[in-house]
């Protein structure tokens, strides 16, 4: 993989990452009518500001995902989508409060191994 496709890659899954981040964002704080049906539910997270940010992401995360196909085998490309998991789990530690427990760095340095292991193959 060269350094072009690997930045390919690495910018579509950094986009789809933040686009999952600003999604919780987003749908944590939308407040919801107790007695709303689930129409209006959609309805008001669909038109919260973050949750419509997190969709363009990830609409521009899916375009730059298409030159990454492209340029590469979808075997070789892919397996890179894991990255997201570990960006996902640091900002919503960094950014959400969400706690860092030793299952999610376990599960995150394998992730890094099988990656590393990828992208020497």
């Amino acid at each position: 993989m060269t350094l072009a496709n690997f930045a390919i890659v690495l910018f579509s899954v950094t986009i789809s990452a933040l686009a999952q981040t600003t999604l919780k964002f987003g749908v944590s704080r939308v407040i919801l009518a107790p007695d709303a049906g689930i129409l209006e539910k959609v309805i008001t997270f669909f038109f919260s500001p973050f949750v419509l940010l997190g969709f363009c992401l990830y609409g521009i995360g899916a375009i730059v995902w298409l030159f990454a196909l492209r340029n590469l085998d979808v075997s070789l490309a892919y397996p890179f989508v894991s990255m997201a998991f570990i960006m996902v789990i640091f900002s919503g530690v960094f950014f959400l409060g969400e706690a860092l427990t030793m299952p999610k760095m376990i599960g995150t340095a394998l992730i890094v191994a099988g990656l590393i292991t990828l992208g020497r193959a």
